[in-house]
């Protein structure tokens, strides 16, 4: 318990802790996830995450209790899908709303490459948290699946290097790149075609950010370095 629950818990949450702080709940989210996966790599015994699971719902619930910011982008989220008498399509749910008319609009092709229609005053940040409902509208089906399919290479790479590294610190740098990049693609996207609330969170090495993207520069060079470690006779 005391290594394999309470230490990597006492870690994580002291970070969250920190992250909670300047109230960026979507960082706590990858942060907490990527604790969770670490954790089942790293041999935690299986029994504990049931409990890890009902404090992180718990969690949750203390943060929507005093955070109405997020209760709202909750609601909104509910009043979309169940299609709301109460929904306010020029108030909260107008971010959500024109990020779904720029995703139909785009079609099969898409309108073609810097084309878009939606992004001028119509979805919000379109570089930024909702650039994939851009891509969607300028390069249609074809565009977002291709776009979908190299970040899933990228992942899936993660954890090919973390699968064939013999130690567990390796192991651990690897899965933990990987499931946080995998997490915020899944995020970002399900916020995007509004099968989850908009909780604002970039989709890495497409979105225009710094702190971001250097961030997952960071973690794949790491990855990097251990599958060029693994094999000398590449830096040759």
């Amino acid at each position: 318990f005391m290594y394999g629950v309470l230490y990597p818990m006492a870690t994580f949450g002291f970070i969250c802790a920190l992250v909670m702080l300047e109230h960026h709940l979507s960082g706590i989210i990858i942060i907490g996830l990527m604790g969770l996966v670490t954790m089942y790599i790293g041999g935690t015994d299986k029994k504990w995450f049931r409990w890890l699971f009902i404090a992180g719902f718990a969690a949750i619930l203390v943060v929507l209790a005093f955070s109405e910011y997020a209760v709202l982008r909750i609601t909104t989220w509910i009043q979309i899908e169940f299609n709301s008498p109460n929904l306010n399509p020029l108030g909260s749910a107008w971010q959500t709303l024109q990020g779904l008319n720029a995703i139909g609009s785009g079609g099969f092709f898409g309108r073609g490459l810097g084309n878009s229609q939606q992004k001028y005053g119509y979805v919000s940040q379109p570089q930024n948290d909702f650039i994939f409902t851009i891509v969607c509208e300028e390069l249609g089906f074809i565009g977002c699946v291709g776009i979908m399919l190299l970040e899933l290479a990228i992942i899936a790479r993660c954890f090919q290097v973390g699968v064939r590294c013999q130690d567990y610190m390796r192991r651990l740098v690897c899965f933990g790149a990987g499931s946080a990049l995998m997490f915020q693609v899944m995020i970002n996207i399900g916020m995007c075609i509004g099968v989850m609330p908009v909780i604002g969170l970039t989709l890495p090495f497409i979105s225009y950010g710094g702190t971001s993207v250097l961030t997952m520069y960071i973690a794949l060079g790491m990855v990097c370095g251990l599958q060029m470690r693994k094999r000398p006779d590449r830096l040759k």
